[in-house]
């Protein structure tokens, strides 16, 4: 975003670049990906189960296997609320923005393409997350809801592929933190010229 534009907030900024002293996308990116992968790890016990049934009783744990998918179920579902809070914070703070212009990551890109994939990534998986949501309902109240296996293999496939974009996708969301100190307290007050150790404490 345009220097002129963030100075007119700059009253209202902290040290980390924000209205607000703790950033919020990157506590709902991680409540976004533990819902998302305990929803397929949830599931993927529920197909495992006649294999895992043996175990469950020898540490004498009571399961049934409608159980773990009720907290797939559940999980996906929460992962797809929350990721449009998740998405929406993420444009909210990267519009405040103010990396260095001369740093490169350690893919190569400049820090307004990684801020540019970065937010398609977000999109992106917003969109497979919600769909990934209607295709679990879909398979919960009416495909497969007579059938000891409520999840299809191809869903189970789709959301391991999702594991790995979203590997990828954090990796650009860590990019900028690390390598472009975006929205971090102690490398914005470096970038000013403040001593951090006074200014923070």
């Amino acid at each position: 975003m345009s220097l002129e534009l963030i100075d007119q907030l700059e009253g209202q900024l902290g040290a980390n670049g924000l209205p607000y002293s703790i950033p919020i996308h990157p506590n709902l990116v991680h409540l976004t990906l533990g819902l998302f992968i305990a929803a397929i790890a949830f599931d993927m016990v529920g197909v495992f189960f006649p294999l895992e049934k043996p175990v469950f009783k020898f540490l004498a744990i009571p399961a049934t296997r409608s159980s773990f998918y009720d907290v797939g179920w559940y999980n996906m579902m929460a992962a797809a609320i929350i990721t449009f809070f998740t998405v929406a914070a993420g444009f909210y703070e990267i519009l405040l923005a103010d990396p260095p212009a001369d740093v490169k990551s350690a893919w190569g890109l400049q820090a307004m393409e990684t801020m540019l994939w970065h937010g398609v990534g977000g999109v992106l998986l917003l969109a497979l997350i919600v769909s990934m949501a209607i295709w679990r309902g879909f398979q919960r109240f009416l495909w497969r809801k007579d059938m000891t296996r409520q999840v299809q293999w191809s869903y189970l496939l789709v959301g391991l592929g999702i594991f790995a974009l979203m590997f990828l996708h954090g990796t650009l969301g860590a990019q900028l933190a690390a390598d472009f100190g975006v929205h971090i307290s102690a490398d914005r007050l470096l970038r000013l010229g403040e001593n951090p150790n006074v200014f923070l404490k």
